[in-house]
């Protein structure tokens, strides 16, 4: 009797072994298919589905993408990232050339209960030479890709113009600051600093936004 449990025993192992190797190789022989539908990078490339669960790969450099508050850009040729320079700052980029630096620094101002966007910006648009707020008649707005910011001169003081664009959402106000140093025209009432390296590239970032 033991001789005969002991010989079915081994069948069904035998059995089973067998059923697991074909579905092995049955299985193996056939290739994933993912859907063919693509993801746009910020900087115009795209990326398709691949791998076992069929997700979509990160969007390679000059893509970056910061998950903790929700967007994704291109960074602007010769920025690289550097050390973020304060507790409300997310990141941050830089861009040296021989007599000057630009800078491109991201923060991030949470909208607090009793609080409002512009109530925000005004509390953090702070004169960065005279340490007082910047009037809210200084304020500018303009659209870059699909967002619409607010717009700030910081500080324009001994050849350092900062320039700052707001962007307000539901519950935090990002802020995008474009930091040009050595500025010889800084005293100059027409210049256009949209033409500064720093604010020129932060533009160009901005048009890239992705996220709300």
């Amino acid at each position: 009797m033991k001789g005969f449990f002991l010989g079915v025993l081994v069948t069904i192992i035998v059995i089973g072994a067998g059923l697991w190797y074909r579905s092995a190789v049955e299985h193996a022989s056939q290739p994933i298919a993912c859907p063919v539908d693509a993801e746009l990078c910020p900087d115009g490339t795209s990326v398709s589905r691949a791998g076992l669960s069929c997700a979509f790969p990160v969007c390679p450099p000059p893509n970056v993408s910061l998950s903790d508050i929700g967007i994704s850009f291109a960074i602007p040729t010769g920025f690289t990232a550097t050390t973020s320079p304060d507790s409300s700052s997310v990141a941050a980029y830089e861009m040296s050339e021989a007599s000057s630096t630009s800078d491109i620094i991201i923060r991030d101002y949470a909208i607090t209960a009793s609080s409002t966007a512009l109530a925000t910006i005004e509390q953090t648009a702070v004169n960065g030479a005279s340490g007082t707020p910047v009037g809210v008649t200084s304020y500018s707005s303009t659209t870059l890709g699909t967002h619409r910011f607010t717009i700030v001169s910081i500080q324009r003081f001994e050849g350092i113009v900062d320039t700052a664009y707001y962007l307000a959402r539901g519950t935090d106000v990002l802020r995008f600051d474009a930091i040009d140093t050595g500025v010889t025209n800084w005293t100059d009432s027409n210049l256009d600093t949209s033409t500064l390296p720093a604010n020129a590239a932060l533009e160009k970032l901005l048009t890239t936004l992705q996220g709300n």
